[in-house]
C-alpha cells in the first residue's frame, strides 16, 4: 500500500510515524512524504530544510526532545561562533549541521533538492518511507509586517511570531514546480492525506505549486485531511494567527473552507460544516495514538476507494 502524506513540521511527523508503523505491520507498502520547503533556510554557509528534516529525524526515532535537532548532539560549533562575537539566533547542534553542510555541498554540486536531503540523510535510516521535498525549486515562505518583508524563520525566532501579520506570500512560487517524486507519490497512491500541519505556512505552500492542486484533483486515490485543531484549539504554534491574517475561520471547518474543494473526507474531532467528516480523535500524543489514528485513516480509504481488497 502507498500513503501519499502533505506535511509540514510537527504534526505532520507525529502523523507520517503512525502511517509508517501501520504499513510496516501490514506487510508492503510505502509512505512518502511530500515535504514543505517553504521554510528552507541558508545560513552559516549550510542549507538548512527544517521540515523534511524535522519529519525524517521524527521518522528515525533521533529527534530531541525540542522537537528540532538530532538527540545527544553537541553544540560546539554554535558555541565557538557566539565566543567569536557572531550573533547566533537559529540554532543548529553539531549533529544537524553536518546533514545540513552535506545537503548544500551537494546542492553546490548540481544535485537536486530530492537527491541531496536523501543523501544527506542517508545515515538515519527510517524504515518503509521516503521523505520528498515539495519541490526541487526554491520556494521561501515570507511574512508580510509593518516593519516589512521578513522570512518565516526570522518572523517566527527573531520576532517570536509578535508582529501582527499583513500578509504571507511564497517568493518563487510561480516558476516553481512539484518534483517528479512527488507527482509519482500522488499519482501511484491507495490513499493521500493531508497531514495536521499549519494550513497556511506548512500545507500552503505545497499546494500553491504549479500543477499541485491538479495533480491531487486527478489522483486516483481519495484525499483525506486530519484538521490541525484538537478540542477546538491548535496544541502549537502560531497557526491561529496566521489563519486570522489569512481572514480563515478558526476551526476545522475554516480549514476546509481554505483548503476548498481538494478534500473528499476529513478525519476530525468537531464536523467541518457540511463536508463529509469521521469523528475521530486526533490527538497524537504517543506511538499508539498515532497508530490507531493512522488505521483509522487507512480504513476510512478503503471504504471510499470500494473496500480493502481493491488496496491491499
Amino acid at each position: 500500500m502507498v500513503i501519499a502524506l502533505l506535511a509540514g513540521g510537527t504534526g505532520g511527523a507525529k502523523l507520517a510515524v503512525g502511517l509508517r508503523d501501520w504499513i510496516a505491520e501490514h506487510g508492503e507498502g510505502e509512505l512518502r512524504v511530500i515535504a514543505n520547503t517553504g521554510d528552507d533556510i541558508e545560513i552559516y554557509g549550510v542549507h538548512v530544510s527544517p521540515d523534511p528534516d524535522l519529519i525524517s529525524f521524527r521518522l528515525a526515532g533521533v529527534l530531541n526532545e525540542a522537537g528540532f535537532g538530532i538527540e545527544g548532539e553537541g553544540h560546539d560549533e554554535m558555541d565557538r561562533r557566539r565566543a567569536a562575537g557572531e550573533e547566533i539566533w537559529f540554532e543548529l547542534g553539531d549533529d544537524d549541521l553536518a546533514v545540513c553542510r552535506a545537503r548544500g555541498e551537494a546542492l553546490a554540486r548540481g544535485t537536486r533538492l530530492t537527491e541531496a536531503h536523501a543523501l544527506a540523510t542517508s545515515g538515519y535510516p527510517i524504515g518503509p518511507a521516503r521523505v520528498l521535498p515539495m519541490s526541487d525549486y526554491r520556494v521561501r515562505t515570507v511574512v508580510h509586517t509593518a516593519a516589512g518583508r521578513r522570512g518565516l524563520q526570522q518572523y517566527l525566532i527573531q520576532d517570536r511570531s509578535e508582529p501582527a501579520i499583513e500578509g504571507v506570500s511564497f517568493d518563487g512560487i510561480e516558476s516553481a514546480r512539484p518534483t517528479p517524486e512527488a507527482l509519482a507519490a500522488i499519482a501511484e497512491a491507495d490513499a493521500i492525506v493531508i497531514g495536521p500541519s499549519n494550513p497556511v505556512i506548512s500545507i500552503g505552500p505545497i499546494l500553491a505549486l504549479p500543477g499541485m492542486r491538479e495533480a491531487l484533483r486527478e489522483a486516483p486515490a481519495p484525499v483525506l485531511a486530519v484538521s490541525p485543531y484538537v478540542g477546538g484549539r491548535v496544541l502549537k504554534g502560531p497557526t491561529a494567527k496566521f489563519m486570522a491574517a489569512q481572514e480563515v475561520a478558526p476551526g476545522t471547518a475554516g480549514v476546509a473552507e481554505y483548503y476548498g474543494d481538494l478534500v473528499d473526507h476529513w478525519i476530525a474531532d468537531e464536523p467541518a460544516a457540511a463536508r463529509p467528516t469521521l469523528i475521530a480523535d486526533v490527538r497524537i500524543d504517543d506511538a499508539e495514538s498515532g497508530l490507531r489514528l493512522a488505521g483509522e485513516i487507512v480504513g476510512l480509504a478503503q471504504q471510499l476507494r470500494g473496500g480493502a481488497a481493491e488496496i491491499a
